[in-house]
């Protein structure tokens, strides 16, 4: 269509920028917010955009915003909390409370340990931005509501746990604690026993010093249901062991530790919120998905001067326009700027190549060297880890192959030393709660040296092992990493199975029989991770397993197992096949038949001891078709052989109805026993814990042994000395079994 001359052109509109950009920008107008978008190619797409206040802007600072949020939160533990609040005040928390809301409950009931921790952060916001801790209480109380109604035990669990935490840093009012404790008390069952239990012990000792005549009142009802009893014998025992918490005055379970005592109790804004208020509940379920704000700028600019009398210096506020989104979108190319890493060196190179400047790039390794020999040099001149550690943060070691280099290094001087020192543990401990970037680096390095274990010494092996079990003990990282482990006499070999046996005795040594077990069979979550070190799939696996923990002194371990390897169903024995068809049948008989009219005739004709040529080998016929024609019942199955001592094996021909042939001698058996050497005469009986399968009740130690299959039914042939005379063995069949002695 033409256009006349005095006609204007319609203006572009402001979404019109990212179009060069390709799928990007119909990517973050997705509900998901779409594929995942590189750091570079996000840059360019935010510099394309010359709207700040445009839809797709705000799309992908929203996106930033949540990724920072969630980021934050993960990396929070109680070391690190004064230094990830101000990163999180750095971030719009008034535009993403629903983000923060959302992605803490999530964490916390992904890691119920960390529930101090994020009430603690939550505390220190609430004096800041009390309506994110207002909405937070909300949520809490709402996802009770629904998860009692739903009875979904972990949810409430996890709920409580947290609310309990927040009345206990004065986020929360304590009336709905009690409110929930009267309400899971009204009608109970073990569920709901349980869960008020865990509630009074997060948050007895606060109720303790502001509310004791309402703590009296619900130990009475825990008493009177103790006496009841009518719940189960775990109930009771939960309640009495709460009964001996409170006579402790809870010392284990304080309500606030001293290194999250962060916030001052005249400071604190707390939101008077029960249980039942249904009106007052809003929940801002519209705060958690992305809507366009049409004063967008304004609201950024107000949170800019509300961030600066926060913190207050403007240092960490890196541009006026971008906001939290600029800073966002650093936070995220510094995550992901590992998997850039190669295509950024060869664009160093291109543009190296490119301007001719005679800069130099080294690719010869050197630089690394250099770096590992400071790293070796500062480990080796430290007195304690302390001082280690803060010479190795002093190296600024910022790239994450850089920090996986000081990684091993930890190990290799902690294998290279004569016998372990502890010092290697300590320091590595330091380093994974500092950051979780080490957490993860170590993680990674457990499954590497327990691929490569083969490799390394005897020595070498055994201080690693020690190394990384006191990390595990002092859960400086996750017990997840213990899925590597499958324990099959396929998949392990000798250096493997020390480097197990190493680590499971050193966390006994450091953390007690006790929380190991408990750490090992109660937690939900981690045993998936550990279905390769208590296999189940398979009776010869468990067989396996139970003889390598019972052979480390760890049999207490085993109790599932050798309950499941009970509980197993029998091995399917193989059907009894008969050796001979019937046409060989039917061709020994007429053998037999004539073999021994051979035999009758030889016997009669010469009744001297001498015998020819012809003798012998009628002898062998007539010995192999006694043995084809013997019936199939006298296949016998080895095991009761063994055990039963026929009764004819030595018994005379005459006391089975046959006439006794010259020359017969009563044969002699001698049957070895497997059940291995007698006993010790003051033997002491080896409990059935702690004896390995397939091993006799003797006083001797169990070793560990490759499990042994159920004995299959072979076959035994009666010895050749009780074979009858031919014309009999051919004709001759039992009217019933023969007896058996027993």
């Amino acid at each position: 269509m033409m256009q006349t001359p005095n006609a204007t052109p319609a203006p572009e509109p402001a979404s019109a920028a990212p179009a060069a950009s390709g799928s990007g920008g119909l990517a973050l107008m997705s509900r998901t917010g779409g594929v995942y978008i590189p750091p570079a190619k996000l840059r360019a797409m935010q510099a394309a955009i010359t709207d700040k206040s445009s839809a797709e802007y705000q799309r992908m600072s929203w996106e930033a915003l949540k990724k920072s949020i969630n980021g934050h939160i993960n990396k929070a533990n109680t070391s690190n909390l004064k230094n990830i609040i101000p990163e999180l005040i750095n971030e719009n928390l008034i535009r993403g409370r629903g983000l923060y809301c959302r992605s803490i409950m999530k964490s916390q009931a992904a890691a119920l340990p960390f529930t101090t921790v994020y009430a603690a952060m939550t505390a220190v916001l609430n004096t800041k931005f009390p309506q994110l801790g207002e909405l937070l209480v909300a949520r809490l109380i709402l996802q009770f509501r629904r998860a009692y109604r739903r009875n979904d035990k972990l949810a409430c669990l996890a709920g409580t746990r947290f609310l309990a935490h927040l009345v206990n840093h004065k986020v929360a009012h304590e009336i709905v604690v009690l409110q929930i404790l009267t309400l899971l008390l009204e009608r109970p069952t073990d569920d709901a026993v349980e869960i008020a239990v865990g509630l009074m012990r997060e948050a007895g000792a606060f109720l303790t010093e502001h509310q004791p005549r309402a703590v009296a009142a619900v130990f009475d009802r825990f008493r009177s249901i103790l006496h009841e009893a009518k719940l189960s014998v775990r109930t009771q025992y939960m309640i009495e062991v709460l009964f001996q918490v409170r006579r402790d005055n809870f010392k284990d379970n304080p309500a606030v530790i001293d290194d999250l005592d962060l916030v001052e109790d005249d400071d604190q804004v707390t939101h008077y919120l029960s249980l039942d208020d249904d009106d007052e509940l809003d929940v801002q379920e519209a705060a958690n998905v992305f809507k366009v704000d049409p004063n967008f700028l304004e609201n950024e600019a107000k949170y800019a001067q509300i961030k600066r009398d926060i913190l207050g210096s403007d240092d960490n506020d890196s541009g006026s326009d971008g906001g939290s989104g600029s800073d966002s979108g650093d936070e995220s190319d510094s995550e992901d700027s590992d998997a850039d890493e190669p295509a950024a060196n060869n664009n160093r190179v291109a543009a190296a190549a490119a301007s001719g400047d005679g800069s130099v790039i080294d690719e010869t390794g050197f630089d690394l060297m250099a770096l590992r020999k400071t790293i070796y040099l500062t480990i080796m001149s430290s007195l304690d880890y302390e001082e280690c550690i803060h010479k190795l943060m002093r190296l600024s070691i910022g790239s994450h192959e850089h920090a996986k280099v000081v990684v091993d290094m930890i190990i290799d001087c902690c294998s290279q030393e004569r016998t372990y020192k502890k010092f290697y543990g300590l320091m590595a401990e330091r380093l994974c709660k500092i950051n979780r970037l080490w957490a993860d680096l170590f993680a990674a390095a457990f499954a590497e040296k327990y691929e490569i274990a083969h490799r390394y010494e005897n020595t070498a092996l055994r201080s690693i092992a020690r190394a990384f079990a006191h990390l595990l003990a002092t859960d400086a990282i996750p017990w997840t990493v213990l899925e590597c482990v499958v324990l099959t006499h396929e998949t392990t070999s000798a250096s493997s199975r020390i480097f197990i046996m190493v680590l499971f005795q050193e966390m006994k040594q450091e953390m007690g029989i006790t929380r190991l077990l408990a750490r090992l069979t109660d937690d939900p979550f981690l045993k998936p991770s550990f279905a390769g070190m208590f296999p189940r799939d398979n009776p010869a696996h468990l067989r396996y397993a139970i003889n390598f923990w019972t052979s480390i002194k760890l049999s207490i371990l085993t109790e599932e197992m050798r309950e499941c390897l009970k509980n197993a169903p029998p091995p399917q024995r193989p059907a009894m096949t008969r050796h001979s068809s019937p046409s060989d049948s039917s061709s020994s008989s007429s053998s037999s038949s004539s073999s021994g009219s051979d035999s009758s005739s030889g016997s009669s004709s010469s009744g001297s001891a001498s015998s020819s040529d012809s003798d012998s080998d009628s002898e062998d016929d007539r010995r192999r078709t006694c043995v084809r024609a013997a019936p199939s019942w006298f296949a016998i199955p080895a095991s009761a052989w063994r055990s039963s001592r026929l009764a004819f094996a030595s018994a005379p021909p005459s006391r089975l109805g046959l006439a006794t042939p010259a020359g017969w001698a009563a044969p002699q058996f001698s049957v070895a026993s497997s059940s291995g050497p007698p006993p010790a005469p003051n033997a002491k009986p080896i409990p059935a814990r702690e004896r390995p399968l397939n091993q006799p009740q003797t006083g001797r130690s169990p070793s560990p042994a490759v499990p042994v299959p159920p004995p299959s039914p072979v076959p035994v042939v009666v010895p050749l000395a009780l074979a009858v005379p031919l014309p009999l063995a051919a004709t001759w069949a039992p009217r019933q079994p023969l007896a058996v002695a027993r």
